[in-house]
């Protein structure tokens, strides 16, 4: 099969490597459509993602979508001719010399797990090679397409994160960052029934983006408008400053943004960082910092239904997000593409 591998860092190619056979909980998918994750999968090539840095040559990608074409024997949450998403392809099932995971993603065919039925069986335990994942590993509903699918892998960690994060109905909440996770932010903070929505971004077409996706407005990071926010009065600060770039620096911006009892949600990967400083005095009394760096599993899983309600009523679409589209073979110029930022999501076809 073909599997997208990184071979050292910056060299990317596509290789053959043993169509892997499902376990008795695994389900075999065949990849339809692969999206990159534009920070993620940049890091992991260019040899800057934690705990990676020294495992090339391994195998890429982490956001697709198929078609389950073989079950194994305990599996019953997975059907032969269903759509799946998020399956991986791990070290042990590879069965390629030299070759490690990049969680495998992006191979043309891929293993999805099936989770609710190993948490039946009391097998879901590293002994029997259980990891967290295999949670959001789940059948999407065959009337939902698969570009839109594929969207899910960034949409519903997003929506989870609103739990994590504690945000209401009526919040007002700012958001750093005009990428595929902040502008995710925007569009679901809008379906979801926040008060005020604005962001901040330097990129023109981006701001343009989440007034379309319904932003109540746009700010640069040097912005007048960011400082007139910070001298209202409490009442009318915001709800919550939402960081979906990854800079230590936004957390001491926001700080004078937010109202009494006000939060910093952290969202945006520290990449390599072992601790950053909050100035206190920035802020008033009481605040909160919420740092979400890794998802809440069961919070993903559960906004997968309403993401698929919002798909099929016509609120929510990948046509919306997707700004390129590749053939799987062109995967390298899909990554240095992603490099230029002028990417929103880039989609892999494998047809």
């Amino acid at each position: 099969m073909k599997t997208v591998a990184v071979l050292e860092p910056g060299v990317v190619e596509i290789i053959d490597t043993p169509i892997p056979k499902p376990k008795p909980y695994q389900a075999l998918v065949k990849t339809k459509v692969a999206c990159i994750c534009n920070n993620t999968d940049s890091e992991l090539v260019a040899g800057h993602f934690p705990s990676m840095e020294n495992s090339f040559p391994f195998a890429l990608g982490h956001e697709s979508i198929g078609e389950v074409v073989e079950i194994g024997s305990e599996v019953r949450n997975f059907r032969v001719g269903q759509k799946a998403v998020s399956g991986l392809v791990f070290d042990d099932e590879l069965n390629a010399d030299g070759i490690s995971s990049g969680w495998g993603g992006f191979c043309e065919y891929v293993l999805v797990n099936d989770h609710e039925r190993m948490v039946e069986n009391s097998v879901d335990n590293e002994e029997n090679g259980w990891v967290e994942v295999f949670e959001i590993q789940t059948p999407v509903i065959n009337s939902i397409e698969y570009e839109d699918g594929v969207l899910l892998c960034t949409w519903r960690e997003v929506l989870g994160a609103f739990r994590d994060f504690h945000l209401k109905k009526g919040d007002n909440v700012l958001i750093f960052g005009g990428g595929p996770v902040g502008l995710s932010f925007v569009k679901l903070g809008r379906l979801f029934g926040l008060g005020w929505i604005g962001l901040v971004d330097r990129h023109s077409e981006k701001k343009e983006l989440a007034i379309q996706f319904g932003a109540d407005q746009t700010f640069d990071r040097d912005d007048d408008g960011l400082k007139a926010l910070s001298e209202k009065s409490d009442l009318h600060k915001l709800d919550a400053v939402i960081d979906a770039v990854g800079k230590p620096e936004i957390i001491e911006q926001s700080l004078p943004l937010i109202k009494r009892g006000g939060s910093i949600c952290v969202y945006g990967f520290y990449a390599g960082l072992k601790e950053f400083v909050v100035h206190n005095s920035l802020a008033d009394f009481n605040y909160n910092i919420f740092v979400h760096q890794w998802p809440t599993r069961l919070y993903e899983k559960e906004s997968q239904s309403i993401l698929c309600e919002w798909i099929e009523d016509g609120k929510l679409s990948g046509e919306e997000f997707i700004s390129h589209r590749f053939n799987i073979n062109e995967v390298s110029n899909a990554l240095k593409t992603v490099k230029e930022r002028k990417v929103i999501k880039s989609i892999l076809n494998y047809g």
